[in-house]
Order: structure tokens, then C-alpha cells, then sequence
């Protein structure tokens, strides 16, 4: 489906999401610098922690909200928002006022509304693009995400030391932008016959009902394992957005990348970071869909084994290497982990789930992430009781034990097709 050939809505999506997603990337990687230097690493960490609850819940209740108040409507609060959030928190570190507590909150409260703007955007998907066209869609809307992780890191490394007041005003000033767009040239694309049942289910009801249909995990033995072994597999991967920079911070000392005659390229801490970051996504964007028609030529079981063993072993370097060339290394490998597994992951849970439930184990499998993201941060005052290089061992530790409950999920997965054939 050619570009050309969209609806209006997904085309306006496109170019006022990928703006604000560069902007949101420009300070974003480094907030938990800024929080770990206000509040010390050990109540930034419980505090992040603490974020991460709300978001948990909203993610629970986004769905609900598309479907009783519409797609559009959902959007356009949504970014508005993140627009007042942001705003408020730029305020809170601006030359006239410092109050971290204010901006914690508000950065929780964007990562609320951003938890509501995710289900409607991708209904909107659903409700405008003929199935066989969605997953070229939503491919392009990925890649947009991957190209403003490689963009927005290497602004941020040039202008977050200097000017974190300024990044946040124009990310709330954006977010704005895109709500009004959103409000003045899109149109509502939520079907008549889901807006029309809006007041059968009240949102405390929808809630338990969400609750309730998690119970799968615990009647399915191998999905169970399945998750236990993405929440261990996802406290490596979320440290980039935790550990690491903090880590690079207090580590990487204006050290030289490359030199050339008189001219030097030179990275302190927050740019290393970003550095990174930007790697990670640049190898995403070019190098995802080739590897993962390289790991289909491989056993699903081997392919989840050796990503977290990679994850294991590039998490345990990161805590052995402090100059950038050992860090670019490790994050090579990291990289890979993370792309060995990326167009596998919802294959096998359709495999695993019957087919009348598919949609109970889809929402149930996010609890990898969700429950991962919501104790990722507990590394940071891990830092303050073991020291870095225990830190990044224990979690590479971590990465080894989803390696085996990998195994044990498959073993348990082949036995009962075993018996079902």
C-alpha cells in the first residue's frame, strides 16, 4: 500500500507523530540522569518504579476509553495532555523555579497520557486499513519510531546539557501541534456499532474484566513460563532506558571517538549515552527484517536461548567496559538479542494460544513488558548497595535464568503438541 494511497488521518498521524516522537527522544533517554541527581539513585529508582503503576493501569484502561469515547477524541486529549505535562515540567527546571517533585509527577502524568494515546492510535489503524495492508501499516509507523530513536538521541546529546528547559517547552508546544492537527483535519473512524454500546460497560467493571481474563497465565503452564521468562529477559533490555544512562554518566569522561589531524570527536557521559542510543536504533531500523528471516531458518527454541545468553553477555560487558569502544561493542550485541527475537515473539504466542482466546493471550503477553518496565528501575539503588559491575552481573545472572525457563517452556510446549497430535 503506497503512501500516496492512505487515508488522511494515518498521513497526518505520520508527520505530526514523528515530530513530536524526535522531540520526546531528544530528553527522554537522559530523564533518569536528571531524576538520580535530584533525588539520589536509590528514591529515583522506587520513584520510577512508582510511575510505572499508573501507566500499568491506564494501559488496562486505554482500550476501554477508544471504544466508549472514540479514537479521535482519545488523541487529541491524549497529546494535549502530554502537552500540559510537559509545560508544567519545564516550569519546575526553568531559571525561576526548582521543584523535581513537580517534575517528576508531570512526567508520570505523561507517561499516562501516553498510555491512552497508544490504544486509540492503533485502532485507528485497524478501523481505516484493509487487513491485508495493516501490517505494511504499522511497519512504517515502526520504522518512524526507530528513525527518531537514532535522531532525537543525537539532538538530545547536543542540547540536554545546556538546554532541558527549552527541549521541554518545545516538546509541550508540539505535543499541542499535533492535538491540533489531530482535532482539525481528522475525522473519527471508531465504528457506529462500537461507539453505540458505550454505556453497557462501566469502567470499574471493564477493569475486573481485564484482571480476570490475566487468570490465563495461571491455567496454561507453558505461557506461564513463557512470561516469567520475558519479565527476567526484560530487566537487561529496559536498562537502556535506566541504567545505562546513569551508568555512562559517571563512566565516560570526554573521551575521544575519533581524531583526524588536529580535529578530535569527543564524548562526554550524556553524549556517549546518546551515542549508544542512537546505534541501537540505526541497527534496528536497517538490520530487523533481515535478521529475522535469518532466524526462521532456526528452531524457535534455540532462536529465545541464544538471544537472552546474548542479552547475558552483552549486559555483563556493558559493566566491564567504562571507554566507548568497549560500549559500542557490547551494544552490537545487545542489538542483536534484541532483533533475534523481535518477529518471533507474537508468532509463538499464536501458537500458543487456542484459537478462541487469541485476544486473552495477546493482552495477557504484554505482561512481559508491563511487569518488566514496573521493576526495571530497582537497579538503580542496586548501584548504590553493589556497585555497577555487580549490578549489570546480576542482571546478566537474570538473562541466563529466562535462557533456562525458555527451555523449560519449550520442553513443556513440545510435549503437550506431543499428546494433542
Amino acid at each position: 500500500m503506497r503512501l500516496r494511497d492512505w487515508d488522511r488521518n494515518l498521513k497526518i498521524r505520520l508527520f505530526g507523530e514523528a515530530l513530536m516522537n524526535i522531540t520526546y527522544w531528544m530528553f527522554f533517554p537522559f530523564l533518569t540522569i536528571y531524576f538520580a541527581d535530584e533525588f539520589g539513585k536509590e528514591q529515583a529508582g522506587f520513584l520510577l518504579v512508582f510511575s510505572q503503576v499508573f501507566s500499568v493501569l491506564a494501559n488496562l484502561m486505554g482500550g476501554y476509553c477508544a471504544d466508549r469515547f472514540g479514537r479521535k477524541k482519545m488523541l487529541v486529549l491524549s497529546s494535549a495532555g502530554q502537552g500540559v505535562s510537559f509545560l508544567i515540567f519545564a516550569l519546575s527546571v526553568s531559571p525561576w523555579l526548582d521543584a523535581p517533585l513537580i517534575g517528576f509527577a508531570c512526567f508520570a502524568l505523561a507517561g499516562v497520557f501516553g498510555s491512552f494515546y497508544w490504544p486509540a492510535s492503533q485502532a485507528m489503524i485497524a478501523d481505516v486499513v484493509k487487513e491485508k495492508d495493516r501490517s505494511n501499516v504499522f511497519a512504517v509507523f515502526y520504522t518512524s519510531i526507530n528513525l527518531a530513536v537514532v535522531i532525537g538521541p543525537i539532538l538530545g546529546a547536543i542540547f540536554y546539557v545546556n538546554y532541558f528547559f527549552e527541549l521541554l517547552v518545545f516538546a509541550g508546544f508540539i505535543c499541542f501541534l499535533l492535538s491540533g492537527m489531530l482535532f482539525l483535519w481528522t475525522r473519527e473512524t471508531a465504528p457506529e456499532s462500537v461507539l453505540n454500546r458505550k454505556g453497557s460497560t462501566k469502567w470499574h467493571h471493564f477493569l475486573l474484566q481485564q484482571l480476570g481474563e490475566y487468570k490465563i497465565i495461571f491455567k496454561d503452564r507453558a505461557f506461564l513460563l513463557y512470561i516469567g521468562a520475558g519479565v527476567l529477559a526484560a530487566q537487561t533490555f529496559m536498562q537502556f532506558d535506566m541504567l545505562m544512562p546513569v551508568y555512562t554518566k559517571e563512566t565516560v569522561q570526554n573521551e575521544e571517538l575519533f581524531s583526524f589531524g588536529s580535529w578530535s570527536f569527543t564524548l562526554g557521559g550524556e553524549q556517549a549515552f546518546g551515542f549508544l542510543l542512537s546505534e541501537n536504533g540505526l541497527l534496528v531500523a536497517l538490520l530487523t527484517i533481515s535478521v529475522t528471516k535469518w532466524m526462521t531458518l532456526y528452531k524457535e527454541r534455540n532462536v529465545f536461548i541464544l538471544s537472552s545468553v546474548l542479552y547475558a553477555v552483552s549486559i555483563f560487558l556493558f559493566g566491564q567496559f567504562s571507554f566507548l569502544w568497549g560500549l559500542i561493542f557490547a551494544m552490537a550485541l545487545f542489538t542483536l538479542a534484541e532483533l533475534m527475537t523481535a518477529g518471533l515473539q507474537q508468532s509463538f504466542v499464536s501458537k500458543l494460544a487456542p484459537e478462541h482466546m487469541r485476544g486473552q493471550y495477546f493482552a495477557a503477553a504484554s505482561l512481559r513488558y508491563t511487569v518488566g518496565r514496573t521493576i526495571a528501575p530497582l537497579s538503580i539503588p542496586m548501584t548504590v548497595w553493589f556497585g555497577f559491575q555487580w549490578t549489570f552481573a546480576i542482571l546478566g545472572i537474570l538473562a541466563l535464568a529466562s535462557a533456562a525457563l525458555y527451555w523449560v517452556t519449550f520442553a513443556v510446549y513440545e510435549k503437550r503438541s506431543e499428546k494433542s497430535a
